[in-house]
């Protein structure tokens, strides 16, 4: 619900011997009570919520298909591991990759149109969040290594909210074309 973040941490066990365990240790690195609860909370509606924005997020993958380069999305029959993702997955989630064909340019000319959905650098909440992977989230890594990666200038991040889908649909049909495309 984007109200606390938490997760696991996974390693080899190597890993968790020498690095994990001692840094645990050290810092004692726990949840208070309190982010506790709120995880327990969320988990009630957990089912509902990513259901509906996998919906949506599908739905508005399909709508930026053809309007932008590229749609990464698992969800959609043009991804070359849909077959794939839909054998072991119940929905394909509601974060996907796009990417505009102006480069760095046009993807902050589409951010700065969007009037729903919000800019954030992380993503997966409730609510629809777009970032610009090149200049958040891989601005450290090499220009190089961001492209064998995939991640181009003009490659933006989704993630599709709990809105209802024809409303983001709407916001990103005005930031597209205020965006030139």
């Amino acid at each position: 619900q984007g109200r606390v973040l938490a997760g696991a941490v996974c390693g080899t066990q190597d890993w968790i011997d020498n690095t994990l365990l001692p840094f645990t240790r050290n810092t004692g690195p726990t949840l208070s009570a309190f982010n506790a609860w709120v995880v327990l909370k969320g988990l009630e509606t957990l089912d509902l919520r990513i259901r509906r924005q996998s919906e949506n997020s599908v739905k508005v993958g399909r709508f930026l298909e053809g309007r932008v380069a590229r749609v990464m999305h698992p969800g959609l029959p043009s991804h070359p591991q849909h077959e794939l993702a839909m054998a072991q997955m119940s929905a394909a989630g509601p974060i996907f990759a796009l990417e505009v064909p102006g480069g760095r340019e046009q993807a902050h000319a589409l951010l700065d149109a969007l009037e729903l959905v919000d800019i954030s650098n992380n993503i997966g909440d409730s609510r629809s969040l777009m970032t610009h992977p090149s200049s958040t989230t891989h601005s450290g890594v090499a220009e190089e290594k961001r492209l064998e990666m995939g991640i181009g200038e003009g490659m933006l991040r989704l993630n599709v909210g709990l809105e209802d889908a024809d409303d983001v649909i709407e916001d990103l049909d005005q930031a597209l074309r205020r965006a030139g495309l």
